[in-house]
């Protein structure tokens, strides 16, 4: 019996030895793969990031693209190396891949709004903008599934990329001037056409104000208490939040300085003693 046992293991040995160096070499195959698709990874990134040619936007895509691209390599490698007919693995992935899709329309429709993102290019990586009704923020990057933002106030917030595709998008930063219009009350009384040569003064002597289109100080409308003047000015994307917080600030320093007031709401007020002692005092 113990005849049989040996020559039975002597039979399994060159399986068994097969088996080992498969195994061995699938694991320094996964590994190095993985590394060596890691490697690739960063590496064209950067050379991405280093191109002029290349937009910022679309990165993120060709990095996973590049990675697993490679891991789906070694992957099959690994399978043909244990005798694996890695035709059929493909073709049965493929109807595997049909039943997913179907199963997962939403997933695919992110993917497919992303490709329309980075073909169109309604964004850009870095570029301020606002998801209608969703959210608003610095691009950080479009990804397959997700486009992810930066918010004013520091937060990231990932948006599915059928979500953005499916909205109106505005884009803040895609011209190279904005412009604002800035609106000052101007008390009923008060010098109307002072006022609107302060201010016409204040917004021309602006340095970050541009020349062209060149500003415009208007009477907009009329409320209650006061004359609505609007400042309309153009400023360079970059200094426009600067110049439009200077602006504020300064409108009712420079009226205040002309001898206008700031206008207050005023109430007249009647009570029933008032419209006696008028009428006692028409008899």
């Amino acid at each position: 019996m113990l005849d049989n046992l040996a020559i039975d293991i002597d039979r399994l040995m060159p399986v068994i030895e097969s088996l080992a160096v498969n195994l061995l070499f699938a694991v320094v195959l996964l590994v190095v793969g993985w590394m060596v698709s890691s490697f690739i990874g960063r590496n064209v990134r950067k050379l991405a990031l280093k191109s002029t040619r290349i937009d910022p936007t679309i990165i993120p895509m060709i990095h996973t693209v590049a990675v697993w691209a490679i891991r789906v390599f070694v992957v099959l490698a690994i399978l043909a190396r244990f005798g694996v007919q890695t035709a059929s693995i493909i073709a049965v992935l493929g109807a595997a891949g049909l039943a997913i899709g179907l199963a997962l329309q939403g997933t695919l429709q992110n993917i497919a709004a992303g490709i329309m993102l980075l073909a169109l290019r309604p964004l850009r990586a870095g570029e301020f903008i606002s998801v209608v009704g969703k959210a608003d923020g610095t691009v950080d990057e479009v990804g397959l599934f997700l486009t992810r933002l930066i918010q004013s106030d520091g937060i990231h917030i990932s948006l599915p990329n059928s979500l953005v595709w499916g909205s109106p998008i505005i884009n803040y930063s895609r011209n190279n001037k904005r412009r604002m219009d800035i609106e000052v009350a101007v008390r009923y009384g008060d010098d109307l056409e002072l006022a609107i040569r302060k201010l016409g003064e204040l917004v021309n002597e602006h340095p970050n104000v541009l020349k062209e289109p060149a500003p415009l100080i208007f009477v907009s409308g009329y409320k209650e208490s006061s004359t609505t003047v609007n400042m309309r000015a153009w400023a360079s994307v970059q200094n426009y939040w600067d110049v439009n917080y200077e602006l504020n600030r300064r409108a009712l320093q420079v009226l205040s300085q002309a001898g206008l007031q700031m206008p207050v709401p005023l109430r007249e007020i009647t009570t029933r003693a008032t419209l006696a002692g008028q009428e006692n005092a028409a008899d």
